[in-house]
């Protein structure tokens, strides 16, 4: 059985208004992940959650059968509404990325290769696309661009 060891904080500025919370979870006494949310950053606080949590478990943070913290939980601890944190794992679980078992809790399910390279290739195409722009504005040709690209690949 997983256990999750919760720290968190608040960031206060100087008008004494929460800024964001930082929300640690310990998985298995081996890994830390953190959940950030802000209360300006205008994306809302489910969607900032399940953000995080995706990119977690792209990035290998969180692995299958991980036991993510109770919606309960991490509603206390965040200082939020349980309708918020229900979103966020409802999402996640119709996104196929986690699991809720009835009176256990939820899991990180198995990493959908498919779901992870089109992910993938969501933010190359972020980064081409400001590449390109940058390079227009500059008058840098397609050529250019390509081939810069070519050396780029070889390097790595």
């Amino acid at each position: 059985m997983m256990r999750a060891k919760i720290f968190f904080k608040k960031g206060i500025d100087n008008t004494a208004t929460i800024d964001y919370t930082v929300y640690s979870v310990i998985i298995e006494g081996r890994r830390m992940m953190k959940i950030i949310v802000s209360n300006r950053s205008g994306v809302p606080i489910y969607e900032q959650i399940k953000e995080q949590v995706k990119t977690a478990i792209f990035s290998g943070e969180l692995h299958e059968d991980d036991m993510l913290p109770s919606i309960r939980q991490l509603a206390r601890d965040l200082k939020i509404s349980v309708i918020t944190t229900t979103r966020a794992y409802s999402d996640l679980e119709q996104e196929g990325f986690i699991a809720t078992v009835q009176g256990k809790g939820c899991f990180v399910l198995p990493r959908n290769t498919e779901l992870a390279r089109e992910n993938a290739m969501h933010k190359m195409e972020d980064g081409l696309s400001i590449a390109i722009t940058a390079a227009k504005a500059e008058g840098i040709s397609k050529e250019e661009i390509i081939e810069r690209l070519n050396l780029l690949w070889e390097e790595d």
